[in-house]
């Protein structure tokens, strides 16, 4: 009878063996699918970052051609009024001084309108 409980003691031990090697490798098996998943999760991420970055840099792109040429319009436009400017101060600036020199030396020497009796 001992002999029997001393191998269904023998048995139970390997049993108790035979489930922790189990356990363990359950436990293995998911930590490094745990491993795969994150690794893949950071592959998929990488690769998103790097489309949306494409898509940005082309957006950025197509609008800062758009801003550059309007740039080009406004500064053309600026330097047309500028010379037209230029050209309207060289036609008129005679005319001007006369017209200044006229006011400063022939003063007349009226009443103002509020001083005039009515």
């Amino acid at each position: 009878m001992a002999a029997q409980q001393s191998q269904g003691i023998q048995t139970l031990l390997e049993a108790e063996k035979e489930a922790a090697k189990i356990v363990q490798k359950a436990r293995t098996y998911r930590t490094q699918k745990l491993k795969d998943a994150r690794s893949e999760a950071a592959k998929e991420i990488d690769d998103l970052k790097s489309k949306k970055e494409t898509e940005f840099q082309n957006y950025k792109k197509e609008y800062e051609g758009s801003q550059s040429s309007s740039q080009t319009a406004v500064d053309k436009e600026t330097e047309d009024k500028i010379k037209e400017l230029e050209s309207a101060y060289k036609s008129n600036q005679e005319a001007v001084v006369k017209k200044l020199l006229d006011r400063i030396i022939d003063v007349k020497a009226d009443l103002h309108r509020n001083l005039q009796k009515a």
